[in-house]
C-alpha cells in the first residue's frame, strides 16, 4: 500500500505549477502573434490591390512579430535578386509582447489563489520564458517559408535575451522589487533609470520639434508615398510605431556620435558629412540639413547635458549621509549603466534597411552607450559630488523673532449691534451742552477738621504719619477727601470748676435770679 507523505504533495504541486506556468508562456506567445494577425489581415482586407492571399498576410504577420522581438528579417523579393536585410525594429511594436511576457511571469509568482502551490522565482522564469520560446520556435520555422524569413542568428540572439529580460523584470515585480544591499548600488540603479527616462524624454521633444519645424517636407513625403486611404492607415500606423525610434535617435545625435545615414553619411551636431541614402519617408524628413550645424543643431546637446544633471543629483541626494567615496563609485555604476542601457536601445532602434549603402542606417550601439558613460562621468559624477556637500551643509541658526502681542478678539456681531443703540442713547443732544470737565479740588478744605489743638499737629507725632497719604492715588479722578478722625471724648468736669456761663449774662445776676423769685 502506497502513503502519499507531505513531501510528495509538495513535490507534485510545484510539478503542476510549473506546467501552468509553462502553458501561460506559450499562451502569452499566441496572443501576441494573434493580436498582429488580426491587424495584417484587416489591412490585406482593405487593400484593393493585395499581392497574395491570406498565406501571405499569415506569414507576414509571423515575420514582424519576430521582428518586434529584435529578429532581422531578410527580404528574399527584392528587384537585384539578392536577399536584403531588414533590422530597424519598431519599438512599439516590442511593447505588446514584452508586457505579456511580463505580466504573465508575474501573476505566475502571485496568484489570486494563495493556498495553491507556486513554483519558486527561478522555477517560474524558466518556466514562462520556455513555454513562450517554444511557440517562437515555431513561428521562426514557420517564417522560413515565407517572403520574410528570419536571421537565424539574430533569432538564437535577441529573441531569447528579449524573453528572459521581461520575464525577469516580472519575477522582480512580484518579489516586491528589491534591490541590491548596499547602497550605493541601489542609489547607482535609481540614478541611471532618472537619467535614461530624461535622455529619451528629452529626445522625444528634440524629435516632435524637428518635425513640426519640417511639417511641409514630413506632409509631402507622406501623401506622396500613399494614394488610397488604406495605404495613408497602414503607413500611419508604421509611422506611429516608429516614434520610439524617432526619440531615441534623436537622444543619440544630442549625446554626439549622431546617426548613420547609410555608409559614409553621419549627421552630428557639428554637421552633416557624406552623401546621406535617405529614402522618402515621413520621420526621415525632419533631419538635418546637409553643411555645417548652426545653433539649432547645437542645441541638442542640452539634451544629455539635463540627463547627467538628473543622473548626479539623483545620486547625491541618495548617498548624502556616506563618505565621498561612495558617492563617486555610485555615480560611476549609474553612468555605467545608463550607457548599457542606451547601448541596447541604439541597437534595437537602428539597423540596416537594405543591402549595399543602407546597411548602416541610424545610431551605431558601442558609440552612444560610450557617449553616455562619458556624459555620466563628466557632468554626473561632479554634480552628485556638489549635491551632497550642499546637503552636508550646516545652517546657520536665525535668531527668533519675537512673539507679536495677541490681537483682541473680535466682538460677536450681535454684541456690536445691541451696543450701537445703547452707544447712541448715551449720547448728548445735538443741541445740548457739553458736561462740564471734572473738577479736581486739590484745596485742605477737607482737612479743616484736623486744624486745632488735636488736628495736623498731633499726626506729625505719629510714627506712621506720611504726608503723601493724603494726596488722590489717581490725577485722573477727583481725590475723595480723607476721612477725619474720630473726636477725641470731652474731659469730665472737675468739681471745683464753674459751669459754663450762658452767652450774654454774668455771674452776679445769674447769683441774684433765684433770691428775687416769690
Amino acid at each position: 500500500m502506497t502513503h502519499l507523505t507531505e513531501h510528495s504533495l509538495v513535490q507534485g504541486g510545484r510539478s503542476a505549477a510549473f506546467a501552468t506556468a509553462c502553458v501561460r508562456g506559450g499562451v502569452a506567445a499566441g496572443l501576441g502573434v494573434g493580436a498582429l494577425a488580426v491587424l495584417v489581415i484587416v489591412a490585406w482586407i482593405s487593400s484593393p490591390f493585395p499581392d497574395s492571399g491570406a498565406g501571405g498576410a499569415l506569414h507576414l504577420a509571423a515575420g514582424l512579430w519576430l521582428l518586434a522581438h529584435g529578429v532581422e528579417l531578410v527580404r528574399t523579393d527584392t528587384l537585384g535578386g539578392l536577399p536584403a536585410p531588414l533590422g530597424i525594429v519598431p519599438l512599439l511594436t516590442t511593447a505588446l509582447p514584452v508586457w505579456l511576457v511580463f505580466r504573465t511571469a508575474r501573476s505566475t509568482l502571485d496568484p489570486a489563489d494563495e493556498t495553491g502551490p507556486r513554483p519558486s522565482p527561478a522555477g517560474a522564469l524558466g518556466a514562462v520564458s520556455g513555454g513562450y520560446l517554444l511557440v517562437a520556435a515555431v513561428i521562426v520555422v514557420y517564417s522560413e517559408s515565407g517572403p520574410l524569413p528570419a536571421d537565424l542568428v539574430t533569432a538564437g540572439l535577441w529573441l531569447p535575451g528579449v524573453v528572459l529580460g521581461a520575464a525577469g523584470a516580472g519575477v522582480w515585480t512580484a518579489l516586491g522589487r528589491p534591490l541590491p544591499g548596499r547602497e550605493e548600488a541601489a542609489a547607482a540603479l535609481r540614478g541611471a533609470a532618472a537619467g535614461l527616462v530624461t535622455l529619451l524624454a528629452g529626445g522625444a521633444v528634440l524629435a516632435g520639434t524637428a518635425l513640426v519645424w519640417h511639417a511641409g517636407a514630413a506632409r509631402a513625403s507622406y501623401e506622396g508615398i500613399a494614394g488610397e486611404w488604406s495605404g495613408r492607415v497602414a503607413l500611419a500606423l508604421l509611422v506611429l510605431a516608429l516614434l520610439p525610434n524617432a526619440a531615441v535617435w534623436a537622444a543619440a545625435y544630442g549625446l554626439g556620435p549622431g546617426v548613420a545615414l547609410g555608409t559614409g553619411a553621419l549627421a552630428t551636431p557639428l554637421g552633416l558629412v557624406g552623401d546621406p541614402a535617405v529614402p522618402p519617408f515621413p520621420l526621415l524628413a525632419a533631419l538635418p540639413p546637409e553643411g555645417r550645424g548652426g545653433w539649432p543643431q547645437w542645441a541638442a546637446a542640452a539634451v544629455p547635458l539635463v540627463a547627467a544633471v538628473v543622473l548626479g543629483r539623483s545620486v547625491g541626494r541618495a548617498t548624502g549621509t556616506g563618505r565621498a567615496r561612495e558617492t563617486a563609485l555610485a555615480a560611476l555604476g549609474a553612468a555605467w549603466a545608463s550607457g548599457a542601457a542606451v547601448a541596447v536601445l541604439a541597437g534595437a532602434a537602428g539597423g540596416p534597411l537594405g543591402s549595399g549603402r543602407l546597411l548602416a542606417f541610424g545610431p551605431v550601439w558601442w558609440q552612444a552607450g560610450a557617449a553616455a558613460v562619458l556624459w555620466g562621468v563628466a557632468v554626473g559624477l561632479p554634480t552628485a559630488l556638489a549635491v551632497r556637500a550642499w546637503g552636508r551643509r550646516v545652517p546657520r541658526p536665525k535668531p527668533p523673532k519675537p512673539p507679536k502681542p495677541p490681537k483682541p478678539p473680535k466682538q460677536p456681531k450681535a454684541a456690536r449691534t445691541a451696543e450701537a443703540p445703547a452707544l447712541a442713547a448715551t449720547a448728548p443732544a445735538p443741541g445740548a451742552a457739553a458736561p462740564a470737565p471734572p473738577v479736581f479740588d486739590f484745596s485742605l478744605n477737607g482737612l479743616d477738621g484736623l486744624n486745632g489743638p488735636s488736628g495736623l499737629a498731633d499726626l506729625d507725632d505719629d510714627e506712621g504719619y506720611v504726608p503723601y497719604d493724603y494726596l488722590p492715588a489717581s490725577w485722573e479722578t477727583a481725590p475723595t477727601p480723607p476721612t477725619p478722625p474720630a473726636p477725641r471724648p470731652a474731659p469730665a468736669p472737675r468739681a471745683d470748676t464753674e459751669p459754663p456761663r450762658p452767652s450774654g449774662t454774668t455771674g452776679a445776676e445769674r447769683e441774684a435770679t433765684p433770691k428775687d423769685t416769690p
